[in-house]
């Protein structure tokens, strides 16, 4: 017998004209999307060159560990990081689907942002080479502190576009962060916007994680998710207790063959 959710899935109003909002759901104001991995397809090797050139254990928060130096040391690792994110970002490849879904939101009007742990460099670099003419904007990259899993990157963002609290802060209600790392969606959901996983090999146990909301495999697949009304899963909680963890597959690929997940920068 299931019993009464106690707390209700995220929703969003349809996009689509002429598909009545029956349940009152809240109009989306906007999306914040991550980068590598999520614009493009992940680059994932980067992260064990950084390690190797800071000779630091995969444990260890590559970002975290560079801060905790000091000025001068911290300066010399933050470009040993940079130069291997610019010899990476000429092999950069657009996501599948990328364009039909900015091209669709701008139809719409919706604003889209980033909020990256990367530098502005690869950022550029690839808005410049799959999405010239797109906006984005504000664009929060590392160099805005503290980065995700801080929700402070994607409630700046709110706040540029003018979604603030009485306390003039900004309110994440209403935004969705589309990302494909556990920093991604933790941040969207302390942030308090719905969140979208990008799902691959690397992250799929992360899909059923109490900080996702929906998940999607490609891009493009948000279009018809948007046009019928953004609804996201029930709450971790709910579905352990309804579900008894019955959700055990992803993209068709049960969890138990997937790989670890994506590697904090």
């Amino acid at each position: 017998m299931t019993t009464p959710l106690s707390k209700e899935p995220r929703r969003f109003a349809p996009l689509k004209e002429g598909i009545e909002n029956t349940g009152g759901a809240p109009k989306l104001k906007g999306i914040v999307f991550d980068v590598d991995g999520t614009l493009c397809v992940q680059q994932n090797y980067m992260f064990g060159q950084m390690r190797s050139a800071l000779n630091i254990t995969k444990s260890t928060d590559i970002l975290d560990h560079c801060h905790s130096l000091p000025l001068t040391e911290c300066e010399e690792a933050l470009e040993k990081i940079r130069a291997i994110e610019r010899a990476a970002m000429v092999h950069q490849e657009a996501q599948p689907g990328l364009v039909p879904l900015m091209t669709y939101l701008e139809s719409k009007n919706i604003p889209k942002g980033i909020c990256t742990r990367n530098f502005e460099t690869p950022v550029n670099h690839l808005l410049g080479k799959f999405l010239e003419g797109k906006t984005f904007s504000p664009i929060v990259t590392r160099e805005s502190r503290p980065p995700k899993p801080s929700p402070e990157g994607i409630l700046f963002i709110a706040k540029s576009w003018g979604f603030v609290g009485d306390d003039g802060k900004g309110v994440g209600e209403g935004l969705i962060m589309v990302g494909d790392s556990i920093d991604d969606c933790t941040a969207g959901h302390r942030a308090g916007a719905a969140t979208v996983l990008l799902v691959n090999e690397m992250n799929a146990h992360l899909a059923t994680h109490e900080h996702t909301d929906l998940v999607i495999s490609r891009l493009d697949e948000l279009i018809e998710i948007l046009e019928k009304g953004f609804v996201g899963r029930i709450a971790r909680g709910d579905e352990d207790n309804d579900l008894k963890g019955a959700r055990r597959v992803c993209c068709g690929k049960e969890r138990g063959k997937n790989k670890a997940a994506k590697q904090r920068r």
